[in-house]
């Protein structure tokens, strides 16, 4: 398990990451969110020790963290670090042979990637010469290329198309059933909530929110959909009821200090009730609560 401990980190007198605190437990995708500059990328740098620590731990397992450790993570940085000139393959077998693999193994496991992300045609191309979207999958390619035990991924998805991402979030969840904690940041929550087992939210260098999908989703708003069969005007003056839209007849409501029985016989009385249903919040709800 992957435990960060109130990291603190300062810029001059700016404090980025203000004792920030969560798990990433083996065997889960944990998707880290915030706007830019909430202290992600700098949370992220700290775990891999790019970043020096001013304050907190960062713990692998039973003890804190060490740079043997941290040589088997594989780290997919915000600024990408591979070489523009020189030939895809060859430098994913210098990063794996830098882990540790042997020259045989590590052609064979570079060639493995390649393959599965397409690129196997083009192996002795220069990084520069591919897409950007070409480019991440390489980046990606080398993050795993040494068989990690935990992944840390800043902003993986960015610039892949539909294909990709699906071909990434299928790599990635191989990886969780092997038992690997994977913590990834990405400002597509509709794609975090779809994949991932946690989420934390970020926001000017503190955790505001954390949890599964579902313990959010719990903790977040209960809203309503009221649907009439006249107009929903009346909603406004009910005491109890804060109406966060009205369009005719259908009104999003929260209750407040009332119930749905009490909402329903009022409707009721007012005439015809089509729906009254609970709306779910969103992680991208959650988060915009969080952040406000």
């Amino acid at each position: 398990m992957l435990e960060v401990v109130r990291l603190l980190r300062r810029f001059g007198e700016k404090t980025a990451v203000n004792e920030v605190s969560f798990t990433v437990p083996d065997g889960t995708l944990t998707g880290f969110v915030g706007g830019n500059g909430a202290g992600k990328t700098t949370t992220m740098r700290m775990i891999m020790g790019v970043l020096g620590i001013h304050g907190g731990e960062v713990r692998w397992g039973d003890h804190a963290v060490t740079a043997a450790d941290r040589r088997r993570f594989g780290y997919m940085p915000e600024e990408r670090g591979l070489y523009p000139k020189q030939p895809i393959v060859d430098q994913l077998v210098y990063l794996a042979r830098l882990r540790g693999m042997s020259a045989a193994a590590a052609t064979s496991r570079a060639d493995a990637l390649l393959e599965r992300f397409e690129l196997s045609g083009r192996r002795k191309d220069k990084l520069e010469s591919l897409s950007l979207g070409n480019q991440q999958r390489v980046q990606i390619a080398a993050a795993v290329i040494a068989e990690p035990v935990a992944l840390v991924l800043d902003e993986p998805f960015s610039g892949l198309d539909p294909v990709a991402v699906d071909s990434m979030a299928a790599l990635l969840k191989e990886y969780a059933a092997q038992g690997v904690p994977i913590l990834f940041s990405s400002h597509q929550l509709d794609l975090v909530e779809r994949l991932c087992d946690r989420l934390i939210i970020l926001a000017d260098g503190r955790v505001v929110a954390q949890g599964s999908a579902a313990e959010l989703t719990e903790t977040g708003a209960h809203r309503h959909r009221l649907v009439l069969g006249g107009d929903a005007q009346w909603l406004r003056e009910f005491p109890g009821v804060t109406v966060l839209e009205i369009d005719g007849g259908t009104a999003i409501v929260e209750l407040i200090a009332t119930t749905t029985d009490a909402l329903l016989a009022e409707a009721l009385s007012r005439g015809s009730v089509r729906e009254l249903a609970e709306v779910r919040s969103s992680v991208s709800d959650i988060y915009r609560e969080a952040v406000a």
